[in-house]
């Protein structure tokens, strides 16, 4: 089945963080959209893997994606190599998305890098012929390149290519961001305290997105970076 929209996350939680306005605004606009974790993030500090399933579902519920799934390859440790590679090219090719979402290329969390590497490489290589791939029927897969790969903007602060406005879905994509509450502030929680524990991140995911809508002259909005030359045909898509 082709989807408009692929969003692809290290680990469970980077969409919803990073482009999880986007993801619920595109959805309103009618385009179907699925995201793909690449791990479980059971290296996470707080909870387990099983928490972050049952979170991961009341994401899916607030931001009523179409589909979402795992590649279960190995948090902290997973490459971006063939087989990955191989794997995240089979996904492509059988959802045929036109835009990709992935993970900041630069950024604190290791992972976010390297899935950001893994994801635009395999979306290149995606659309060469002789690369085989297959379904689960078996039947050799159809070549497939997205026409864009877009980064969200993750920890690090930096300068967008451009922001989406994504007023009026700000409190949609803070819900999302909540449903992961084991990983976010609790002032009664006896576990470790982590960078995104603190009462600080999470205010931070409202005003960097409130920030970003200030400088468009909007409520709100998410950045986001490619390796790409972004294009337009219409000078008045610049328009509001």
């Amino acid at each position: 089945m082709k989807y408009d929209i692929l969003a692809f996350g290290a680990h469970p939680d980077d969409v919803e963080l990073g482009c999880g306005g986007t993801i619920a605004k595109s959805l309103s606009q009618n385009k179907k959209v699925a995201i793909i974790d690449i791990t479980r993030g059971e290296l996470g500090t707080r909870g387990n893997v099983n928490t972050r399933d049952k979170e991961s579902s009341k994401a899916n519920t607030i931001l009523g994606i179409n589909h979402r799934e795992n590649l279960d390859l190995k948090d902290g440790f997973f490459k971006n190599d063939k087989n990955s590679q191989l794997i995240v090219i089979s996904k492509i090719r059988e959802f045929k998305p036109d835009i990709v979402l992935c993970n900041a290329s630069e950024d604190r969390h290791i992972d976010h890098g390297k899935g950001s590497d893994l994801v635009n490489d395999s979306c290149f290589l995606s659309g060469l012929k002789k690369i085989k791939t297959f379904d689960l029927n078996n039947s050799r897969q159809d070549v497939w390149r997205p026409k864009i790969v877009l980064e969200y903007i993750q920890w690090n602060e930096v300068k967008p290519d451009f922001i989406f406005d994504i007023s009026g879905y700000l409190e949609i994509k803070l819900d999302a961001v909540k449903a992961y509450s084991s990983q976010l502030f609790n002032p009664n929680s006896s576990e470790s305290e982590t960078p995104i524990s603190s009462k600080n991140f999470i205010e931070s995911v409202s005003y960097r997105a409130k920030n970003m809508g200030r400088l468009i002259n909007s409520e709100a909005g998410e950045g986001f970076n490619s390796r790409q030359i972004l294009s337009i045909s219409d000078l008045d898509s610049f328009l509001k």
